[in-house]
């Protein structure tokens, strides 16, 4: 049985995993969530990529936004507002604010999240073992303008979400991953692996966060397998989200091939870049990386399996090579 894993972020990771569960059925697929993204709201503690990751394999994700429950309602969003309780900018739905509530009463009993995660997807049943990068507490700030006073930090979620990243980002900043260890079973995970994958999801606040967990570049770097990853930016421009904002931040071009060797020859072996980007394979290939170029847009569960069967084949020719 082929044992893959991979790293991932939210919507895009966890359509691409939809995408993988068709292209090998049959493999072991440990995926590794980021946890930056994780905010406290409202005394609860919300895992947005986790969760998207658990929603969508099991079914129950809001297909046409790619977060959050199906068939969603919002009175318990609508409540709070009328006390006044914010944020109101980030929006809970009733049947999302149940997972979180079993989240936060089991982390408050004493699981950790990699435990309270392998609980929760008992329900979903994802098909693949989820687990997250930490189980410390990380969260991504984002440096950004404060008027006249200079800048100050915020946290990720309120620059992505209530800001929509319209405000130039300085640094971005993975608060507390210095100080954290890869969560119970990932690095024998890493270890363990045939293949390890790079979806689709922000270099920068997904899979860099994940990186930045002390070990774990040097675990994929040292696992001996073929690395894959697939790029988030098509034709100069990110798939979903804005990418290209905290790409800046830190100082990489938006662009396919910048985007590979942001990651590096140390690290990557493969590199699939869309079509339209063809013109960047030499560019990759001349830093050491393996580069193919096929459809990279995941128009549907189809498309998705395709840029698996992709990833896994040049995972084989990388590993062959």
């Amino acid at each position: 049985m082929q044992r893959i894993v991979v790293l991932s972020g939210g919507i895009g990771g966890a359509r691409f995993l939809r995408g993988l569960r068709r292209a090998a059925p049959d493999a072991d697929v440990t995926v590794i969530g980021n946890t930056g993204d994780d905010i406290h709201l409202f005394g609860l503690k919300v895992c947005p990529d986790l969760d998207t990751v658990m929603y969508t394999l099991g079914g129950g994700i809001h297909e046409e936004q790619g977060w959050g429950r199906a068939d969603e309602t919002f009175t318990v969003k609508e409540e709070l507002a009328a006390y006044g309780v914010g944020p109101e900018w980030f929006g809970l739905g009733d049947r999302d604010f149940a997972t979180h509530v079993v989240r936060t009463q089991m982390i408050a009993a004493g699981y950790p999240l990699s435990a309270v995660t392998e609980a929760l997807c008992r329900r979903w049943e994802p098909g693949v073992t989820l687990l997250p990068m930490t189980d410390d507490r990380v969260e991504t700030h984002v440096l950004i303008d404060d008027g006249d006073s200079g800048r100050k930090a915020v946290h990720f979620q309120e620059y992505w979400v209530r800001l929509r990243a319209a405000v130039p980002a300085h640094a971005v900043v993975p608060v507390g991953a210095e100080q954290s260890r890869p969560a119970p079973g990932v690095l024998e995970a890493i270890a363990a692996a045939d293949v390890i994958l790079f979806p689709p999801s922000n270099p920068v606040v997904s899979v860099g966060t994940i990186l930045a967990v002390p070990g774990m570049r040097e675990a994929i770097a040292d696992a001996g397998v073929p690395v894959v990853g697939l790029s988030p930016i098509v034709g100069d421009a990110p798939v979903r989200g804005m990418a290209d904002k905290v790409l800046a931040a830190i100082g990489v071009p938006a662009t396919a091939a910048g985007v590979a060797q942001h990651y590096g020859s140390g690290l990557l072996d493969g590199w699939l870049v869309d079509s339209v980007d063809a013109g960047a394979v030499e560019a990759v290939e001349a830093d050491g990386i393996r580069c193919r170029a096929v459809p990279l847009l995941m128009t549907d569960a189809a498309a998705a399996e395709a840029m698996a069967r992709e990833a896994l084949a040049l995972a084989k020719e990388v590993g062959a090579a």
